[in-house]
């Protein structure tokens, strides 16, 4: 796939200058859209189940609230790493988990002691020994399982993308939590046009299950939303640390609302993991992150 011939190019050349086009079109990143497998397809991953585990690696459990659900499953052998931005490993599988509870048993947004708590990523790489499908713990129903593939796509920066603000803002500081930015458009009075292809290409690739490039936001910017947990506070520290946060983080894994696998979110919610790009090359995923958005 060449970003430059995607839709969301083409919309920019359509809809922008053709400077503001240039800047749009350098701005887009690989994603890989995971969808629903069909017969002749590689399977790349799935939804529920159960998951594939080591015989040494415990099932994750929020201490105080119960073992966490297992959500999606990724075959890093099967994505084209390659051609992602970030470092994703090339072999292995990776595994998520969430407690999928509500109230004072729900995960919360900006919560870092409940976010490391209830959510957990799992790397089992290739040459693991004793690895074999484990079944949720007594009392946890498994989500129903749905097999996926995938296809590399272009994605686009929210409007409050720390990115499209230092491209397009006008003297709006990129780092700031609730600076908003406009698409330039230009010959289309209202942006109607510009939007209208950004929702037929969002249509076109729902649910949003996705592995890498930008998060598809529900309720603001998920990348600064994330910088909060991992720098909490109002000083000049805690902000510093977050605008240093902001280049650094990368969205490893996106997992949107789906009726097939029973997954719902709060209202259409999604969820996503993020991780600093050196931790991901490093194979830390203790270090991975976390943040929920629902309407």
């Amino acid at each position: 796939m060449e970003i430059s011939e995607s839709p969301l190019a083409e919309a920019g050349r359509r809809f922008f200058s053709p400077e503001n086009a240039k800047k749009w079109i350098e701005l887009l990143r690989p994603g890989f859209h995971l969808r629903l497998q069909n017969d002749g397809e590689p399977l790349v991953g799935y939804l529920g189940g159960d998951p594939l585990l080591p015989a040494d690696v415990e099932w994750p459990v929020w201490e105080g609230h119960g073992p966490l659900s297992f959500v999606a499953a990724l075959d890093c052998g099967e994505i084209p790493v390659s051609e992602l931005d970030i470092p994703v490993p090339d072999s292995g599988m990776l595994s998520f988990f969430y407690f999928n509870g509500v109230g004072e048993d729900a995960v919360q947004y900006l919560d870092p002691d409940s976010i490391k708590g209830g959510t957990r990523v799992i790397y089992v790489p290739e040459d693991a020994e004793g690895v074999a499908s484990r079944p949720a713990p007594e009392g946890l129903e498994a989500f129903p399982r749905v097999m996926l593939t995938g296809e590399l796509i272009a994605t686009a920066p929210d409007n409050e993308n720390a990115a499209l603000v230092a491209a397009f803002g006008e003297g709006e500081d990129p780092a700031a939590d609730d600076d908003y930015t406009e698409y330039p458009t230009v010959g289309d009075a209202d942006g109607d046009g510009f939007y209208d292809a950004l929702t037929t290409f969002g249509r076109d690739h729902s649910p949003h299950h996705r592995v890498g490039g930008y998060a598809l936001p529900k309720a603001g910017s998920v990348t600064k939303e994330v910088t909060h947990v991992l720098a909490p506070g109002g000083d000049d520290t805690a902000k510093a640390a977050r605008k240093a946060l902001l280049p650094e983080l990368v969205m490893l894994m996106q997992v949107d609302s789906d009726a097939r696998a029973a997954m719902e979110w709060g209202d259409t919610g999604r969820l996503y993991w993020l991780i600093r790009r050196d931790d991901l090359a490093a194979r830390d995923f203790a270090k991975a992150t976390f943040t929920w958005q629902s309407e």
